[in-house]
């Protein structure tokens, strides 16, 4: 089988890296990794790469990203999800969905947040989650989020169902969190799950052929073939693109990332190879 790109349905209830210990089991894999943590209570859309492909995943077209959440009125949880609940309300205000509506609709854009505590977010050089989880006291720096749509999918009081598209590096927990501040009242995320990473979505573990994915344009090179084959040094005058930058090289059999700067050429990723029968 020759799946080495492509897209896992993580279920609820487990870590990203723990669920990629059993796909490596399942396809026999030793050399393995994935991209766009998920988080344990949240399921869905995760990219999966085996071998050379895992070289790949900074040169993936992987957004926007689209979501699917539920807010759970009348909760407290310290990580912003269900996972550390401290306080759970019995009847918890009701809302009027046309304030909902109206309060959603106001997240379209560049939105500034505050990061979770619980997330993966780096302080002197350590993941946020480990400090928090240690009981020491964090400051999260404000960050920049853009919410390219949204809307209100239900609301069936306590839940607040919505949909949104976003960048990378978005925080669904903390867009929950600013809805809830405008709308006056406190709760926390329930459930999330991830529908795409840009064009990649969950498609019964369907093997993908990168090309279609990397987020780099085509370069044409003139030259012998097995030059770039065997790595040796690129002249420019080969290529039919001259200008700064990262381009791919595709061949029958295999395909690399080049970088021009300078007129210099060097190799980021040489000689990936291609299956050639993977859509």
């Amino acid at each position: 089988m020759k799946n080495r790109l492509f897209v896992v349905n993580k279920p609820i209830g487990i870590s990203s890296n723990f669920y990629l210990r059993k796909i490596k089991r399942k396809y026999k894999q030793k050399k393995a990794g994935f991209s766009g943590t998920l988080d344990p209570f949240a399921s869905g859309c995760l990219i999966v790469a085996f071998d050379q492909y895992t070289k790949l995943f900074n040169y993936l077209n992987k957004t926007p990203k689209k979501y699917e959440a539920t807010i759970w009125l009348g909760v407290h949880s310290d990580s912003l999800d269900n996972e550390n609940i401290t306080i759970l309300q019995q009847n918890p205000k009701k809302l009027n969905i046309d304030d909902i509506q109206k309060v959603i609709n106001e997240h379209i854009g560049s939105i500034e947040y505050l990061p979770p505590k619980y997330s993966a977010k780096k302080i002197n050089g350590q993941r946020a989650y480990n400090l928090a989880r240690d009981g020491i006291d964090i400051q999260m720096k404000k960050s920049v989020m853009y919410i390219y749509s949204i809307e209100l999918i239900n609301y069936n009081h306590p839940f607040i169902t919505f949909r949104t598209t976003v960048s990378e590096g978005a925080y669904i927990r903390s867009l929950a969190q600013l809805i809830l501040e405008k709308l006056n009242t406190k709760g926390t995320l329930s459930a999330l799950r991830r529908l795409n990473e840009g064009d990649f979505i969950f498609d019964n573990e369907k093997a993908l052929d990168p090309i279609n994915f990397l987020n780099i344009p085509t370069n044409r090179y003139t030259g012998e073939e097995n030059w770039i084959e065997l790595g040796k040094k690129i002249d420019i005058n080969y290529l039919e693109n001259k200008n700064d930058g990262e381009y791919l090289l595709v061949f029958d059999k295999f395909f690399s990332i080049i970088k021009i700067e300078n007129k210099i050429v060097t190799y980021s990723l040489n000689k990936i190879q291609r299956d050639i029968d993977v859509q």
